[in-house]
């Protein structure tokens, strides 16, 4: 009696082994997006806390986000996967999706913001 797996046996194990590897990518993007969202979450952070100094300071919410005392990249570099803007009611991290910044480039899904309008702070993680 022959011992061994048949050809169909073979292929069907390689098979079940292929939608099981694809389902796992696919949670493994989503966990490290997560991660890289961390980065937008301590700068939005950074700009809500220089916000609120500003306003101390001068009565109001600033819309430049010049004019806070805060280092922030505003177009797409190398060293960060969001890019920041803060006006006068929110502070906005859009995730980078050409081909500069990090990569793989993200698409809108990923963009985080918080609002700070009549002094309540509220945000959408994007992507929770």
């Amino acid at each position: 009696m022959k011992k061994g797996f048949t050809l169909l046996e073979l292929i069907i194990v390689i098979i079940i082994i292929g939608i099981l590897g694809s389902m796992g990518f696919v949670q493994y993007t989503r966990v490290v997006e997560r991660g890289r969202s961390a980065e937008a979450k301590v700068i939005l952070g950074q700009i809500r806390t220089s916000q609120e100094g500003y306003k101390q300071e001068w009565g109001d919410y600033t819309t430049s986000i010049g004019a806070l005392s805060v280092d922030v990249p505003t177009t797409c570099t190398v060293t960060h996967y969001f890019t920041y803007t803060s006006s006068a009611s929110a502070g906005t991290a859009t995730r980078c999706t050409g081909a500069t910044g990090k990569t793989p480039p993200g698409g809108s899904a990923y963009n985080v913001i918080i609002t700070y309008a009549t002094g309540a702070w509220s945000g959408s993680p994007g992507y929770y």
